[in-house]
């Protein structure tokens, strides 16, 4: 049996809306991208959404509309994918990176308010594998330093804490809808914020700060567009948005499949003594982006390969960022550093985790960790 990583979720419906975009004319920006963008910033619980191409994109987007550059620093999380913090480096601020949770993953809000300086601008935090960071305490300490909040949810659409939604405490939140994400169109990214100025600004910025889109010029009659600020290209396509208009109507019930494979998963690793998981908060709704597992660091590239060969497909979500060769030349980081996050990074494995999983196949994901998984 072949388990793969990851399927995707698209249905006839969403194949079928993105032929409709394809025997239409407008083939960028419009219509579907806006319907997408309403039902997003409905579903969020925010005022207002703004589709882009990635949420490496939106994550660039965010820090450049606080002006944050050269000189300036940002407080983020070394355990997550390299866009967090490329994303800083991007407009040449340099990346403050605090140690997280060793029970979630999750940046240690304790330990940020110690890592500010006169020339801290922000806080990227990222809500890793599904859970929300503690936002409560991020914003306090954030209003409390005036510093911008930008919440990283590529693994969080869904997630909810101590009654607050992905983007309601934040400045800005980046989403992703990468291949193997919950809500995917296989590349594509979207910010939502509260602020009206921060939204004029973004669906500017996302099409090199110009003042009109294409549909806005060619729809009626022809429109002049002028450009107000130095922008980027990186606004989501009518395909694109397409394939995710339906899929947000599932978004509850692919988290309700989800949320019942990870109890079996659950049930299934609990007799193993090598092997652990992250905690699930209380008060939480979990969005249920990975599932992964710790095992012996010593080990966990022995299990990693044993798995692939027993045809199981696997990931490692993450190695710390902070180890990374370029942010180790340049910053001089080592091993030490962040000792919670290595540990993390050291001991996890991800584990195939989708809706279209069989029950024959999580049987043999659990039979065949269990077997390897030995010491």
């Amino acid at each position: 049996m072949k388990i793969e990583f990851y399927k995707h979720n698209l249905s006839n419906a969403d194949k079928d809306e993105a032929r409709r975009v394809l025997d239409s004319i407008f083939l960028t920006s419009g219509d579907w991208t806006k319907e997408f963008e309403k039902k997003f910033a409905v579903y969020t619980g925010n005022k207002h959404a703004v589709g882009v191409a990635s949420c490496t994109n939106a994550l660039e987007l965010a820090v450049r509309r606080y002006g944050i550059g050269p000189g300036d620093e940002v407080i983020t999380t070394p355990m997550s994918f390299v866009a967090t913090a490329n994303a800083v480096e991007a407009v040449g601020a340099k990346p403050v990176f605090v140690d997280v949770e060793k029970a979630i993953g999750n940046i240690n809000a304790n330990l940020i308010e110690s890592a500010i300086t006169p020339r801290t601008k922000a806080i990227i935090l990222v809500h890793l594998y599904g859970q929300m960071c503690d936002m409560k305490k991020i914003r306090a300490i954030a209003d409390k330093y005036n510093l911008k909040v930008v919440e990283d949810a590529a693994h969080c659409i869904e997630g909810k804490r101590d009654g607050i939604g992905v983007g309601q405490f934040g400045d800005v939140a980046c989403y992703s809808f990468y291949a193997t994400k919950n809500l995917s169109c296989g590349e594509g990214g979207a910010l939502t914020c509260n602020d009206q100025e921060t939204y004029d600004w973004l669906m500017r910025a996302r099409l090199h700060g110009l003042d009109k889109s294409a549909e806005d010029r060619y729809n009626k009659l022809y429109k002049h567009y002028d450009m107000e600020f130095l922008g980027f290209k990186c606004n989501l396509s009518n395909i694109l948005a397409a394939l995710l208009v339906h899929q947000i109507d599932n978004l509850d019930g692919f988290l309700a499949k989800k949320e019942a494979i990870a109890r079996i998963y659950d049930n299934g690793f609990s007799g193993n003594p090598y092997i652990s998981k992250p905690a699930v908060l209380v008060n939480s709704r979990h969005a249920r982006h990975l599932y992964t597992i710790f095992v012996n660091s010593l080990r966990r590239d022995e299990y990693l390969h044993a798995l692939q060969e027993a045809s199981v497909g696997v990931a490692v979500n993450f190695r710390p960022i902070h180890l990374m060769r370029y942010y180790r030349e340049k910053y001089g980081y080592k091993e030490g550093d962040f000792p919670v996050a290595e540990n993390i990074g050291a001991s996890t494995i991800t584990l195939p985790f989708y809706q279209k999983l069989a029950q024959e196949e999580i049987s043999y994901v659990i039979d065949t960790v269990n077997n390897i998984v030995d010491g």
